[in-house]
């Protein structure tokens, strides 16, 4: 394993030659292929030493009608001051989707890079979060993956170590059956896995119900080959890993209508793979892989270099429709890749409707005129249950300075065949600032749709530090909608005066309080002309081009400045119930 010293030996030329082009932006940004054959994972630092926690009011970020809430806020529902958080995972519950969990990359103090299991969660439809710590204290956890079963019940798989003996590359499962308050292990430490881990559920009636399938990198608790393993009894025990042929690796994992398991991820340079196992579903049988195809993404992977120094410009991601209506089974991937002959990236999108036999033509996503100097980058979607398909990526056409970025959303109702047009869903952030001593702002961001709209977990800058000149890495929570922005919105309470409290507990906590916000700039919603019309489901021939017309509005975000004072946390006082919104029922990784 590598040190701290030598990790970042390793970029000091990247860092130098960023350092160059600072004052060049119209220049092309640096970047290299993401690494293929090495973990990208790193136990480099000894936790920080301990310190006092100080407090500033938790960030509201506003912009065009789309409200961002931030998650990672203390027991008082503050924002801490000092503390990284990134890399982040959501799940919804299908029962009640006003709660909500996410998993993210904890670090308590950006003078180090070690990191955490942290996570919150929501009861209130994503405007108040509760931060109860992290999953174990000071022991080491990456790559962070949330998902839910058709009960409601969360699971929070996680890449673990020890320090400083640094066994890793291995992971464990942890099970919340209420909603994300607390968390109880399920697999032993270190019993499975391995770097970049991405894990997903049988939720079909088939035999496979319930088993769990995961996938990692060739930095495994193995010793060699990217694998493939499963667990038939929820996650408690995994069987022995499968090696997957050609080796995919950043990617994802789903499964089809009829229990079929499909695995999307990286091959090297511009190779991409589908492969599909058709009896993993089956107990008694060892899963074997009995489909492989070369998928074209129309670019290749890397380490962006500009926007994510040490980091991926994104994963792959696989997604099947379970709509039940003609698109039923299709599979989808999208990857923010760097096309042939470009120093950025752009968001590409495949599609098979043949059961991953053959794949489209790669389209691409983001709709601004080509700029050889802007990114769109942290590329992600999910499928609706009504076959919609909805994306969001990370952003520079608006930054002046070609790295400063927003999130943007597009959504397909036609499967992929047309997208309406890209609408800024939040205010521009530096991506740069915030380092907790590891120059990333993890690996990727995540969304979770339903029929009307999507819940979106994602790290951004907003909160400014006064003490260190700069902003702050956060995870925050925003819901999108083709018709815009997401409800409910907060009433206002006044805001708590920063104070120092000690350093949280993994123990669960009262929900914050909300505090006064901005009054959001409404959206124009995205209108469909000519002839193609945005209906709950589409047919995956449709030829006809949707466009719409929306115009953002940048509502400038107040920042909220820490004015520390050494008093203890005053016992927290859970707040009443909101009444919840109505909802229709409805792949270091780190």
């Amino acid at each position: 394993m590598r040190s701290s010293i030598a990790s970042h030996a390793r970029f000091l030329p990247f860092l130098v030659l960023l350092i160059a082009l600072s004052g060049a932006s119209a220049q092309l940004a640096p970047v290299r292929m993401a690494p293929l054959n090495e973990p990208l994972e790193r136990y480099g630092d000894p936790p920080a030493p301990p310190r006092r926690m100080e407090t500033s009011p938790r960030m509201i970020s506003p912009y065009a009608g789309f409200i961002s809430y931030q998650v990672n806020v203390d027991a008082n529902g503050n924002n801490i001051v000092g503390d990284a958080a990134n890399e982040c995972s959501i799940s919804v519950d299908p029962t009640n989707g006003n709660k909500m969990t996410i998993a993210w990359r904890q670090f308590n103090d950006v003078t180090s890079n070690f990191r955490q299991g942290g996570w919150g969660y929501t009861t209130d439809a994503g405007v108040h979060w509760t931060f109860p710590g992290v999953l174990q204290n000071n022991v080491f956890r990456s790559d962070p993956v949330t998902n839910s079963d058709e009960t409601g019940q969360f699971f929070y798989l996680s890449l673990q170590s020890t320090w400083p003996t640094q066994t890793f590359y291995c992971d464990d499962l942890w099970r919340s059956t209420n909603g994300g308050q607390t968390w109880t292990e399920q697999s032993p430490d270190r019993s499975a896995g391995g770097d970049k881990a991405w894990f997903t559920i049988d939720k079909t009636g088939g035999p496979g119900h319930g088993f769990q399938y995961q996938v990692y990198d060739s930095a495994n608790c193995f010793g060699s080959g990217v694998g493939f393993q499963r667990s038939t009894n929820g996650g408690v025990t995994w069987q022995s890993p499968v090696n997957i042929p050609n080796g995919p690796i950043y990617g994802t994992v789903d499964v089809d209508t009829n229990g079929n398991v499909f695995v999307g991820g990286w091959t090297g340079g511009t190779g991409f793979r589908c492969v599909r196992s058709s009896n993993a579903q089956i107990a008694g049988q060892t899963p074997s892989f009995d489909r492989n195809t070369a998928v074209n993404l129309g670019g290749s992977l890397l380490y962006p270099g500009a926007v994510n120094p040490e980091g991926l410009a994104g994963q792959v991601f696989l997604a099947v429709d379970r709509s039940g209506g003609a698109t039923n089974n299709n599979i989808y991937m999208l990857c923010s890749v760097l096309p042939a002959g470009r120093s950025t990236t752009d968001v590409m999108f495949v599609r098979s409707t043949d059961g991953g036999l053959t794949f489209s033509t790669p389209v691409k996503i983001n709709d601004d005129p080509f700029n050889p100097s802007k990114w769109h980058w942290f590329g992600t979607f999910s499928v609706a249950p009504n076959g919609r398909l909805d994306a969001v990526w990370y952003d520079s056409r608006n930054g002046a300075n070609n790295t400063d970025s927003q999130l943007f959303y597009s959504f397909s109702t036609d499967a992929g065949v047309t997208w309406a047009p890209n609408v800024a869903m939040s205010n521009l952030f530096n991506p740069m600032e915030g380092y907790p001593n590891q120059n990333k702002i993890g690996d990727y961001i995540t969304i979770v749709s339903d029929n009307t709209g999507g819940n979106v977990a994602y790290s951004a800058t907003f909160n400014f530090n006064a003490a260190r000149g700069q902003h702050e890495e956060d995870v925050y929570y925003v819901r999108v909608s083709p018709s815009g922005g997401g409800t409910p919105t907060p009433t206002p309470t006044a805001s708590a005066t920063s104070t120092s409290t000690p350093t949280p507990t993994p123990t669960a906590s009262a929900t914050p309080t909300a505090t006064a916000t901005a009054s959001p700039t409404p959206i124009l919603t995205p209108t469909a002309t000519a002839t193609a019309t945005f209906t709950p489901t589409a047919t995956p021939t449709a030829t006809s081009t949707a466009t719409a017309t929306a115009t953002a509005t940048a509502t400038p975000t107040a920042t909220s400045t820490a004015t520390a004072t050494a008093t203890p946390r005053p016992t927290p006082t859970p707040r009443s119930q909101l009444t919840p919104r109505p909802r229709p029922t409805p792949p270091p990784r780190p």
